[in-house]
C-alpha cells in the first residue's frame, strides 16, 4: 500500500526568514484543540522549506498512531524550534500530522490538501487518503465523533465518550532547539538521519535544494502544484516552470497505472505515485542535462537555469512520447514493461540516452527506416532486457548495458536493412 500524503497539513517557510527575538517557551506538550484550524499554535506552525515531503506514512501506521495517542501511551516528544514569527517543526512532523489529519479530516484529499495540489492531487493519493480514512474510522472514530461525545453524552457510544473525555488531558511532550537558525538546521540533520533515516534522493534534493535539478524534480514530481520551492524567482519564471513541469509529468505519468494490466494504454514513467517516482524525475532530468552530480552545479537564483533544465527535459519525453511533431511515439509496453507487466525504470534511463545520442549523431531518419526490425527483435527477445535489468544495478548505474544493447540491435537491423536494399537492386 502506498503512504498517505499529508504534506499539506502543516505549511513550509524559509528557515532563513528574519529572526526576531523570541519569548522564553512556554509551551510543554501539544493538546488536541491545540492543531484545530482556529487555534493560535496551528497559526504558526510550520516546517523548514526543504524538509522532506510529509509521505511517509501509510494508512495503518497513521491510524495506529492515533489510537496510541488516544490510548495515552508513550509517544516520543517533538522538536520544535521558535524563530520569533514561527515555530518550526525539527522533529515529528509525521506525528503532528497524523493527529492533524484526523482532527481536519484530511489525509491528502481534504480542504488544506486541494487548496494546497490543486487539481493535482493524483488519483491513486485520493485512494489512499480514504483507505486511510475509512481505517481511522472504523477504528477510533472520527474527531468530530468526539467533540460531539462531549456535547451529547447521553447519544454516543460509551468507548468514544472515554476516549473524549481523555482528550483534555492527553498531549504530546516538546523539546525546544536553543539558538540562531544555523543550529535548528544543524539539528534537523542530525536529528533526521537517526531513527528514520531520510531518502538517498530526499537527501540529495534537500542539499541541493536552490539547485536546477532539484528544482525541476520537484516541480515535475507534483505537476507544478504543491508547495512551490521555487518561489523566489520573478513571477513570470515561476508560472513558467510550473507550465513545463505539468506538460512533463502529463506526457510521461499519463495515462494512470493501473495494476494488474488490462490494457496496453500505459504511461512512460511508471506509477506516477511511489516511493521511486521522485528518484527516477531526478535520474531523469540529470540524465538529459549532462549532471554527474548535484554539487557540481551553482545555486539558481534566477530560475533561469531550472527553466532551462525543463526545456531540455521536455524537448527529449516529447521525442519518446506524447503529441509533438517531434514525438517517435514509442510504445511503452515495448520498451518500458516486462513480459510480465512489471515497469522497467532502467529502460526509460536507457532510451533517454539513446535519444539523446541519436540527436547528436542525426540518426532519426535512419532509426525510422529500420524501426520495425529494430522493435520487432526486441519484443520477440524482452527477457534479454529482463536478465540485464536483474544483473545490472538499476537507476543511474544500470542504464547503460541495455542503452548498448539497443545500440547493438539497431546497428544490425541497419545492415539488413542494407542488405535488402542491395537484393532489390
Amino acid at each position: 500500500m502506498q503512504p498517505a500524503n499529508l504534506d499539506a497539513l502543516i505549511p513550509r517557510e524559509d528557515f532563513e526568514i528574519k529572526e526576531v527575538i523570541a519569548q522564553s517557551q512556554s509551551i510543554q506538550a501539544i493538546q488536541i484543540r491545540d492543531l484545530e484550524r482556529d487555534s493560535f499554535l496551528y497559526y504558526q506552525l510550520r516546517k523548514p522549506d526543504f524538509q522532506r515531503e510529509t509521505s511517509e506514512w501509510g494508512p495503518k501506521r497513521i491510524s495506529d498512531f492515533i489510537q496510541s495517542f488516544l490510548s495515552g501511551d508513550l509517544i516520543p516528544a517533538i522538536i520544535l524550534w521558535n524563530s520569533g514569527p514561527y515555530i518550526f517543526t525539527i522533529d515529528g512532523a509525521h506525528r503532528l500530522s497524523a493527529l492533524i489529519a484526523w482532527v481536519l479530516d484530511d489525509y491528502g484529499d481534504g480542504i488544506l490538501s486541494q487548496s494546497f495540489f490543486g487539481s493535482g492531487i493524483p488519483d491513486e493519493q485520493r485512494e489512499v487518503a480514504q483507505i486511510t480514512r475509512n481505517l481511522v474510522k472504523k477504528l477510533v472514530g472520527t474527531y468530530t465523533d468526539h467533540k460531539y461525545a462531549i456535547q451529547n453524552q447521553t447519544k454516543v457510544p460509551k468507548e468514544i465518550l472515554e476516549r473524549a473525555k481523555k482528550l483534555a488531558s492527553l498531549a504530546i511532550q516538546v523539546q525546544w532547539v536553543n539558538g540562531d537558525v544555523k543550529k535548528a538546521e544543524a539539528s534537523f540533520f542530525k536529528i533526521n538521519q537517526q531513527a528514520v533515516p531520510v531518502h538517498k534522493t530526499e537527501l540529495r534534493l534537500l542539499k541541493s535544494r536552490s539547485k536546477a535539478s532539484a528544482l525541476a524534480a520537484r516541480a515535475i514530481m507534483r505537476s507544478g502544484t504543491g508547495h512551490k520551492y521555487w518561489s523566489r524567482f520573478e513571477e513570470k519564471n515561476q508560472q513558467k516552470i510550473e507550465e513545463i513541469a505539468k506538460e512533463i509529468h502529463n506526457i510521461i505519468f499519463t495515462p494512470k497505472l493501473e495494476t494488474p494490466i488490462k490494457t496496453l494504454d500505459l504511461p512512460v514513467a511508471g506509477p506516477g505515485y511511489s516511493s521511486e517516482t521522485l528518484t527516477l524525475i531526478l535520474d531523469i532530468i540529470n540524465l538529459i542535462n549532462d549532471v554527474k552530480s548535484e554539487d557540481k552545479l551553482n545555486i539558481d537564483s534566477t530560475g533561469e537555469e531550472t527553466i532551462e533544465f525543463l526545456m531540455n527535459t521536455r524537448k527529449i519525453v516529447q521525442i519518446i512520447s506524447g503529441n509533438h511533431p517531434s514525438s517517435l511515439g514509442l510504445h511503452p509496453a515495448v520498451y518500458f514493461y516486462s513480459p510480465q507487466g512489471r515497469y522497467q525504470s532502467t529502460s526509460l534511463l536507457a532510451v533517454v540516452q539513446l535519444v539523446k545520442d541519436f540527436q547528436r549523431r542525426k540518426y532519426f531518419d535512419t532509426f525510422i527506416r529500420t524501426r520495425r526490425d529494430f522493435e520487432s527483435f526486441i519484443l520477440k527477445y524482452k527477457d534479454f532486457v529482463q536478465q540485464i535489468n536483474n544483473k545490472a544495478r538499476i537507476g543511474m548505474r544500470g542504464y547503460k548495458p541495455i542503452k548498448e544493447l539497443y545500440q547493438f540491435v539497431g546497428r544490425e537491423s541497419l545492415i539488413g536493412f542494407n542488405y535488402m536494399i542491395w537484393k532489390c537492386q
